[in-house]
Formats: C-alpha cells, structure tokens, sequence
C-alpha cells in the first residue's frame, strides 16, 4: 500500500470561488481507477504555512504509477496546480509494517 499525500497553500483567496472551484476539481482525481481512501482536507495546525491537503491509497506501486500517468491527472497538474497552487510539500508513504 502505498499513501500519496500532499499539502498545499492556494494563490486564491480563503474562501474565494477560486479556491472552491479548484478543490471540486481536485476532488475529480477521486475519480481515477485505482484511488481508494481520497480525501481532501483543510489544515488547521499553526505550525506550517499550508491550508489544505490531499490524501489517498494505492493497492501498489503499479495503481500509483497508473494514477501519476493518468491523462486526468497530468491535466490537472498542468491546467490547474501549477497555475494556482502557490506552495506545497508532496510525501509518499508505505506502513513499515510495525518496526
């Protein structure tokens, strides 16, 4: 299994129709065969500067590779997170398997 995550801080203003209207189009990327557990989430912690995130799973390393290539994806990457996303660390995760 493998946890995508990534959080983010929008060029939008909080609140804004901007900022809604991209998160219903990363919401979309729920859509994509093999994402299972997709979440959008707004961060509330004070001790970074980003306001949202994006978490889902991967069966493995092949769903994962299928989602990254997906024309879905790759669109929204290039039509909507480069252009509007301002800042955002992206972190990948398998279970250690309880070491």
């Amino acid at each position: 299994m493998i946890r995508h995550t990534v959080v983010f801080r929008l060029k939008h203003a909080p609140g804004s129709e901007a900022e809604h209207d991209f998160l219903q189009a990363a919401c979309a990327l729920a859509n994509i065969e093999g994402v299972q557990k997709f979440e959008c989430l707004r961060q509330v912690s004070a001790k970074n500067p980003y306001t949202f995130g994006l978490s889902m799973e991967f069966a493995d390393a092949a769903s994962y590779a299928f989602y990254s290539d997906h024309p879905d994806h790759s669109a929204f990457v290039q039509q909507r997170w480069i252009p509007e996303v301002e800042e955002f660390m992206e972190i990948d995760y398998e279970p250690t398997g309880g070491l």
